[in-house]
């Protein structure tokens, strides 16, 4: 069969992603074959191909679909009338509580940058930094209003993402702490970091 029973060429393109992106967050890129992914979807593997040519344009697929809809979330959230501070502690609490419900999008996401090939690394690239730039002009704002001591705004967002995205490695629901009391302290850490005049704002009414 080339398609789900029943099912129409959007329905099996999206278990494609689904299962692809399954498979490679617990086996790896390297291990996963088309053929395991083409039995997890309920096709037959050359069924695939008419989705993704190969492999790695799958493994494009997966991330360029992760930062694209990363972004547009992020567009949802963005308030015109917050202040340089109000709008970094909405900025952290929205990755983390975004990344947290997606632990295998962010797993690929970075672990298996390494994988793609030389086309595909520019065009996913391409995205990340669209999303650094988010950050890095809201610290830059913060600079200019003298909100915000931080010496370097590049510096500054590269280790606050690294900061937050390590909360997917450790954080389990349940836990100790709630989502949005981590959530609080991160914001406070990360105001603190950029030497934010007011590190104990919240996020507006």
């Amino acid at each position: 069969m080339a398609r789900l029973a029943g099912s129409d060429g959007k329905t099996t393109a999206l278990a494609i992603l689904k299962q692809s992106r399954k498979l490679i967050a617990r086996h790896g890129y390297a291990a996963v074959s088309m053929r395991m992914i083409a039995e997890a979807v309920g096709v037959q593997a050359g069924a695939l191909y008419q989705y993704h040519s190969t492999k790695q344009q799958l493994l494009v697929s997966l991330m360029r679909d992760h930062m694209e809809k990363l972004l547009e979330a992020w567009q949802k959230e963005v308030n015109a009338q917050d202040s340089p501070a109000q709008e970094l502690v909405r900025f952290v609490h929205f990755h983390i509580r975004y990344n947290i419900t997606r632990p295998d999008e962010i797993f690929i996401a970075y672990m298996e940058l390494r994988a793609l090939e030389p086309e595909g690394f520019k065009l996913i690239e391409k995205l990340r930094g669209e999303y650094e730039t988010i950050l890095k002009t809201i610290i830059s704002r913060g600079m200019k209003q003298g909100q915000f001591d931080c010496e370097d705004a590049h510096v500054g967002t590269m280790a606050i993402l690294a900061m937050l995205t390590g909360v997917n490695t450790w954080y389990r629901s349940g836990g100790r702490l709630s989502q949005s009391k981590i959530q609080d302290m991160y914001a406070k850490m990360i105001l603190r970091s950029v030497g934010c005049k007011e590190p104990n704002r919240r996020l507006p009414t």
